[in-house]
């Protein structure tokens, strides 16, 4: 079965870095799209980057210039480089796959995601 675990949060400051991780297995990882998402307490929860099987990227404008996103295939595991970290950045975050072709347009939108993992929290103060 398809099994998605994050790791890399943890606390840091303002302007600092942090990378997150998600390890994958249960299905072909570089097949179709994988995405970070977040979500903020007392707010819905937003796409942060996504990365198609071609290796495109798409990023939320509010992380954009500030957040990478990459896969490594050999190793089935999906990353979010996340620079200069601002306390707006403080949420849960989630990576996921979607088992299907989902359109650039879409590639941030939850609801095309089937998996999800359990989730790493990041603290900026």
């Amino acid at each position: 079965h398809v099994q998605l675990v994050e790791s890399g949060g943890g606390s840091v400051q303002a302007g600092g870095s942090l990378r997150l991780s998600c390890a994958a297995s249960g299905y072909r990882f570089a097949s179709y799209c994988m995405g970070w998402f977040r979500e903020a307490p007392g707010k819905e929860r937003e796409g942060v980057a996504a990365i198609d099987s071609d290796g495109d990227t798409k990023f939320a404008d509010s992380v954009k210039g500030r957040f990478t996103i990459s896969k490594d295939n050999a190793d089935n595991t999906l990353y979010l480089q996340m620079n200069s970290l601002a306390s707006e950045d403080t949420a849960m975050y989630y990576c996921a796959y979607a088992s299907l072709t989902i359109a650039p347009r879409s590639q941030l939108v939850s609801h095309w995601y089937t998996y999800w993992g359990q989730g790493t929290q990041v603290t900026v103060s």
